[in-house]
């Protein structure tokens, strides 16, 4: 008899910090979260693993904790993938609807999936989403299932997301090493974008900004579809380097001084306000004015919602999305963050966070945990996990089997 997945662990491993929850499938179908980690990470850089054995330590931890506190046989695995070596392209498939009625047929659904999923790609990348957006029949888009409609001809727009192959591979080694069951790669911020926007929102037009520690993901919707993906190779830890360099000061003590005094309105801060900085460091003497230190944080942060506005005119969709910009992340809770982002891209603004209430959490404690900008992706991979429903875990399992499982997930 197949074994079934009861329980899951989404696992959002980035360059500052490993953010797990652990979860059960009950039989009718619902997402139990039993427990949640987040812990210190090692051995990641933009994304991508520098050092293995660092990273599987570092995942060791919060693994042998699940696997001593909950019995379970089999968890899979829920892996974000992301960083600066993510992209995205559209892709289009079209063929000839084969039956002399021309009466549209499963088969002829699944031909146009596979037309649409012929892309060419170097050979040293993977794809790991194929994201249909809509069918068309003989040229009338708009269609989410033709089937049984009547028409010559079938195409299907899609969206493909590939990464690099060797950073997915280490990442995916990594795990395993730490003793991880099998894995489902992941896009992040597609996950997050689950967890955080609402239907309403991908309808109307959105930008989701996912400000990492050192890799900042944009993803952009409209008419329930999605419309563009970027990256861009900095985050909240540039803005501690930066803060460290101008102060003089160590990477701990600039990340101290940057959540309880940063700003990132320069213009808001009091000119007379000052942080004694031997309070941070017992190295470091004298008097910083907080306003300077501001400054150093604005320049940072705005080159970063530079990078936004630059991917938003490529798209045509430069102040004009009507559902604004929703941030998650780190980054996304830094002091001033949302004005200066109103102030940058001219659009409404607003701090993204987890939709907690499709998930069934057993403590509350872990469910106000949860509802913070930086577990939007952990969340929205335990959202994959219920809407993947119970999975068969033998071996022969493969992505696309899985995929086929979550086409819904990213359907509009």
């Amino acid at each position: 008899m197949s074994k079934k997945i009861k329980s899951f662990i989404a696992l959002d491993v980035g360059s500052f910090s490993i953010k797990a929850l652990y979860g059960e499938l009950p039989q009718n179908g619902d997402v139990v979260i039993r427990s949640s980690w987040k812990m210190p990470s090692r051995g990641m850089k933009k994304g991508v693993v520098n050092d293995a054995d660092d990273v599987a330590g570092a995942v060791n931890q919060m693994l042998h904790e699940a696997q001593t506190t909950y019995s379970h046989n089999h968890s899979l695995i829920f892996l974000n993938i992301a960083g600066a070596h993510a992209k995205a392209q559209p892709s289009r498939g079209i063929i000839a609807v084969s039956r002399a009625d021309n009466e549209i047929q499963h088969d002829d659904i699944a031909r146009v999936d596979q037309a649409a999923q012929a892309v060419a790609i170097p050979a040293n990348r993977s794809v790991i989403h194929f994201i249909n957006q809509e069918y068309a029949v003989d040229g009338v888009t708009g269609i989410k299932n033709p089937l049984g409609m009547v028409g010559n001809r079938l195409e299907l727009a899609s969206m493909v997301v590939d990464v690099f192959e060797p950073a997915k591979a280490a990442l995916i080694h990594a795990v395993e090493v730490a003793g991880g069951d099998e894995t489902m790669p992941f896009f992040g911020p597609l996950a997050s974008s689950q967890s955080v926007l609402t239907k309403n929102q991908r309808d109307l037009g959105v930008a989701l900004l996912d400000i990492g520690a050192d890799v900042t993901s944009l993803v952009v919707y409209e008419d329930g579809k999605l419309l563009h993906v970027a990256t861009h190779p900095a985050g909240a830890a540039n803005v501690t380097n930066d803060v460290a360099i101008y102060l003089k000061i160590s990477i701990p003590a600039a990340e101290a001084i940057k959540c309880s005094f940063g700003h990132a309105v320069a213009k808001d801060v009091p000119g007379r306000e000052t942080v004694d900085l031997q309070k941070f460091d017992a190295r470091s003497k004298g008097l910083a004015p907080q306003r300077h230190i501001a400054e150093v944080i604005e320049a940072r942060m705005a080159e970063i919602f530079e990078f936004v506005e630059g991917e938003l005119k490529k798209i045509g969709k430069a102040g004009r999305l009507p559902a604004g910009v929703v941030l998650v992340g780190g980054g996304a809770k830094l002091s001033g963050v949302l004005d200066l982002a109103r102030q940058e891209l001219r659009l409404p603004v607003q701090m993204g966070v987890p939709d907690i209430s499709r998930l069934n959490v057993s403590d509350g404690d872990i469910a106000v945990k949860l509802e913070d900008p930086e577990y939007a992706c952990a969340v929205g991979l335990a959202l994959a996990a219920r809407d993947s429903g119970h999975v068969d875990a033998h071996k022969q399992i493969g992505f696309r089997t899985m995929l086929a499982k979550l086409v819904n997930y990213f359907m509009p």
